[in-house]
């Protein structure tokens, strides 16, 4: 059949895919970004073999593609062979050639070895800023694990060395922590940082503080937060109120009779709700992208995967108010 009838099909579908990708196409900001990357040094986002090297942009999308079905290097190759979806995504419809996994490896070391996610983050924000969608007087804080393989039966007969076990109420994990300061008011994820399973999550707080806000909530593990000397530097200037949680322990001992314990209660109720939303971009990064599980070895890799699909979920939860912008 000719490519002609191929393209031809009496019986198509606008799938949820294909909605997906048409919302994300109008939504991300492609040429901010393909500016950001050609701002590396030229040499490193050539080709290989004297081949000439595919655009930036094409490989950009194939990237975002590999993050949001959570596809690795080759089977992101074979996806491009089989799906013409992917390809018109991609502006390689009617290519000759296809980036092979090879390509898609060295574009992805490109981005982490230039560290352009926390760049990519900031620039997708400085956005939504402008759009009147990321306020930033408020800032909500939590911590979520990413397992990873705690198998040894692999080349080096060990696990992965940056990896940790932890322990979350009667059981076990084996993996990563993913650090995130939210937007009190749009929900939307400001800062990443990556570690091991077993750092305490108070210890990284401060390091999610953009130094606009005034408020800060968050869950029970981080009693004494206000109390670190790392803290009070970073406040130093602008202060902060921290707004914690109750301890389980106390919270139960709380006499539903007594008037004071009523509004304590009341209290509590309310800052949880303000705490629900960093739940959000956590249930997209694990349910929707299907992140539950690293990809690579080491903290490095993993998250700059995580910083750019935070970005990448910000622009997914905001689509239809920046859909309606541009009309």
């Amino acid at each position: 059949m000719t490519q002609a009838l191929l393209a031809f099909d009496p019986m198509s579908k606008r799938t949820r895919k294909q909605a997906f990708l048409e919302e994300m196409d109008r939504v991300v900001p492609w040429a901010a970004l393909v500016a950001l990357i050609e701002a590396c040094p030229r040499e490193a986002a050539k080709g290989v073999g004297g081949r000439p090297p595919f655009a930036i942009e094409s490989m950009l999308r194939i990237h975002c593609l590999q993050l949001w079905w959570n596809l690795s290097d080759p089977a992101m190759e074979e996806e491009l062979h089989e799906r013409p979806l992917y390809r018109r995504f991609a502006k390689l419809d009617g290519a000759v050639r296809m980036p092979d996994e090879t390509t898609i490896l060295r574009f992805r070391r490109l981005l982490e070895k230039h560290e352009l996610a926390p760049k990519i983050l900031a620039t997708i924000n400085e956005r939504l800023t402008r759009q009147g969608l990321l306020l930033k007087t408020g800032t909500v804080v939590d911590a979520t694990i990413i397992a990873a393989p705690s198998s040894t039966k692999n080349s080096s007969g060990e696990r992965d060395p940056e990896m940790h076990q932890t322990k979350k109420g009667n059981q076990w994990h084996f993996g990563m922590k993913s650090h995130i300061g939210v937007d009190a008011d749009s929900g939307l994820v400001h800062s990443v940082i990556g570690t091991a399973a077993n750092v305490n999550d108070v210890t990284q707080a401060s390091g999610l503080l953009h130094g606009q806000e005034s408020e800060l909530w968050g869950d029970a593990g981080y009693q004494g937060l206000d109390k670190r000397e790392e803290f009070k530097e970073r406040t130093k200037e602008r202060p902060v109120r921290c707004n914690i949680a109750m301890r389980p322990g106390k919270r139960r001992a709380l006499d539903p009779e007594r008037e004071l314990h009523q509004l304590q209660e009341q209290a509590e109720k309310l800052k949880a709700s303000i705490r629900a939303k960093v739940e959000h971009p956590f249930r997209l990064i694990k349910q929707q992208f299907g992140y539950a599980k690293v990809r690579y070895r080491g903290l490095t890799k993993n998250t700059a995967r995580l910083t750019t699909m935070f970005a990448l979920g910000n622009l997914w939860m905001v689509r239809r108010q920046l859909l309606a912008v541009q009309g």
